[in-house]
């Protein structure tokens, strides 16, 4: 009995690193777990769907942690707004609200994933389907090695466009397919629209917030409805969170770094590597 708690801890500390450092390095994380699940059987405990709330809900405190900053001053602003430009004393507010206007473009590049709601069951069946993974993982490797030969762009929350935020929205959508990264995808629709490339990363990384709050929402509700919860299970699905959480916080730590170098292309061979190796290894097994 003390062996398999520590095996499913082990695994339960294992599966959310994965999830922390793949959601945020552009290498897919959904990608990541679903070919450990997959190929290795590696789990903590049967009841799958709970432990990935958790696991996400971890990289959701990550992005708090680390943007802390920039959350507190699109409440503040946006509360300012909603006042009629002035502060809570009653004095206007001169210039640009820079973190009220990209509250607004989070809201618009969240909106097209309401598409995505009449088909996330099929979308969730490809979880399932290892080679088709290990392709998308191939195309996330041509994606980020193409970025890295854009241009980048000027454009911050001060003068970004409407039409940048629903491309970039767009492209979040077609990037809840496993194997395809969703910070890769979104960072480098926001380089292809003109943004600042260190911009570029920072929304996709606030883009991503009302993103796993809605599908954790979704997948607790099923989870609670679909399968019990074993309570002995909670503290190595506790541990997996706190896991992704920490690897999650460093992740974004090393990509605010690279994107200063702005460059991903170790990511794209990475990913080539990694997608070839998963088609191998699913039609080996």
């Amino acid at each position: 009995m003390l062996e398999d708690c520590f095996v499913t801890i082990s695994s339960a500390i294992l599966l959310g690193i994965v999830q922390g450092v793949a959601e945020f390095l552009p290498i897919s994380s959904s990608g990541h777990l679903a070919i450990l699940q997959n190929l290795f059987a590696l789990s903590a405990g049967e009841e799958h769907m709970f432990f990935d709330v958790l696991l996400h809900l971890g990289t959701l405190i990550s992005i708090c942690v680390c943007y802390w900053g920039d959350i507190v001053a699109m409440v503040r602003e946006v509360f300012i707004v909603l006042r009629g430009g002035r502060r809570a004393d009653g004095t206007p507010v001169q210039g640009n609200l820079g973190a009220a206007r990209l509250f607004l473009m989070i809201v618009v590049g969240t909106l097209p994933l309401f598409l995505v709601l009449p088909i996330n069951d099929s979308v969730e069946q490809l979880y399932y389907i290892t080679p088709f993974i290990g392709v998308a993982l191939l195309l996330t490797g041509c994606m980020l090695f193409v970025s890295d030969r854009m241009a980048p762009g000027k454009r911050t929350e001060k003068n970004m466009r409407f039409r940048d935020a629903l491309i970039i929205g767009l492209c979040q959508c077609v990037a809840t397919i496993p194997g395809l990264s969703r910070s890769g995808t979104t960072i480098t629709a926001g380089i292809a629209t003109g943004l600042d490339r260190g911009f570029a990363m920072k929304y996709s990384f606030l883009l991503s917030l009302p993103a796993v709050l809605g599908a954790n929402l979704l997948s607790f509700i099923k989870a609670l409805g679909e399968e019990s919860i074993e309570l002995s299970m909670v503290p190595a699905y506790l541990v997996g969170m706190l896991a992704a959480m920490l690897s999650g916080i460093a992740a974004i730590s090393l990509m605010k770094l690279i994107a200063k170098k702005s460059k991903f292309g170790w990511f794209a061979y990475y990913c080539w590597g990694a997608g070839l190796l998963t088609i191998v290894l699913s039609l080996t097994f």
